[in-house]
């Protein structure tokens, strides 16, 4: 059964299910859904695993899963990175689940998805897509976590919202940092820019623009210039998905209408510096070359999550120099 996200953020009570699963691109969104669980089960213990781990021992899986005490509190699963191969152990388990619940996390799954179809069709298992953020969801968050806050003129609420990139994982960072500094609750133009650090942001989204154009001189004099953060790849990597998604949202619409109307009168509007970069981006890149990036977008996520060892700055360049690349073969 498919529930919407924002009903849920509302109030969570609403689903009572044995396995749940949250998917989708917006990492932000899916991290409040578990501390949402957290917090309204604070007597529950939490197990979490990686769908690769139960399927490399799925016989521990299942000990840790049925081998409790009558006495014992509730267990609920926290599982990661699922794919369809979980869903034959998923199937096995859900009609012997009794004090258990199991939360399944994923990024984007398509519509082809078995795990995806057999939840949506179930009548008592469920499934909640998690969909990048838009500018008003983005605001409502700004709103009620600084509540009570004086300067939060419209200046400033477009000042974090252009900073996070539409990415709730980078804004809620963001607001945490503004909760504590502005201790007496009294926003400052000039320090909030200091403290978004917007410099460093508008390093990365050169270097991103200047790769999407394909221009190669450019592009390697950034990347020998700009910092990339160890800890900020999932940051990082939102800011390339968010503007590929809208690449790929006015190729097609490009179809029907002229590139500079759409990108004029496109929801949610386009940062008006932005507009001639795009207008620009869009004669290097289709449907074809879009979809074959943001297929690589997503391994190099998958990759940096599951890979504890690996250097992800490493990554990202590299998926920096194929993004380039591709544009000049396009």
């Amino acid at each position: 059964m498919i529930y919407k996200s924002y009903l849920l953020e509302k109030n969570f009570k609403t689903i009572n299910c044995d396995i749940t699963l949250f998917y989708g691109e917006n990492i932000g969104l899916r991290n409040d859904f578990k501390n949402i669980i957290k917090s309204e089960n604070p007597d529950v213990l939490i197990k979490k695993f990686d769908q690769e781990s139960i399927i490399k021992d799925t016989e521990f899986f299942l000990t840790e899963l049925f081998n409790f005490s009558l006495f014992e509190k509730k267990i609920f699963f926290f599982i990661e990175n699922v794919s369809d191969k979980i869903l034959p152990i998923m199937q096995e388990v859900e009609t012997k689940i009794d004090k258990q619940k199991i939360y399944l996390f994923s990024s984007v799954l398509d519509k082809k998805s078995k795990l995806r179809g057999y939840l949506e069709k179930s009548t008592k298992n469920a499934i909640i897509p998690c969909y990048l953020d838009n500018e008003i969801n983005l605001k409502n968050i700004i709103l009620d976590k600084l509540f009570g806050f004086k300067g939060l003129s419209a200046e400033n609420l477009n000042l974090i919202i252009q900073n996070c990139n539409h990415d709730r994982v980078k804004l809620n960072n963001e607001l945490d940092k503004i909760v504590v500094f502005f201790e007496k609750k009294v926003l400052d133009k000039e320090k909030l820019e200091l403290l978004l650090n917007l410099e460093v942001n508008d390093d990365f989204n050169s270097l991103r623009d200047e790769a999407i154009l394909g221009n190669k001189i450019k592009t390697n004099k950034l990347l020998d210039n700009t910092i990339i953060e160890f800890d900020k790849s999932v940051f990082y990597l939102s800011l390339l998905n968010q503007r590929f998604r809208k690449l790929s949202e006015i190729n097609n619409l490009a179809k029907t209408s002229n590139i500079n109307q759409i990108i004029n009168n496109i929801k949610p509007a386009i940062f008006w510096k932005d507009k001639p970069i795009i207008t620009t981006q869009m004669k290097k890149w289709n449907s074809e070359t879009i979809n074959q990036i943001q297929k690589n977008i997503y391994i190099t996520e998958i990759k940096t999550k599951s890979e504890n060892l690996i250097n992800k700055n490493i990554l990202i360049k590299k998926l920096i120099v194929d993004i380039c690349n591709l544009a000049n073969a396009s």
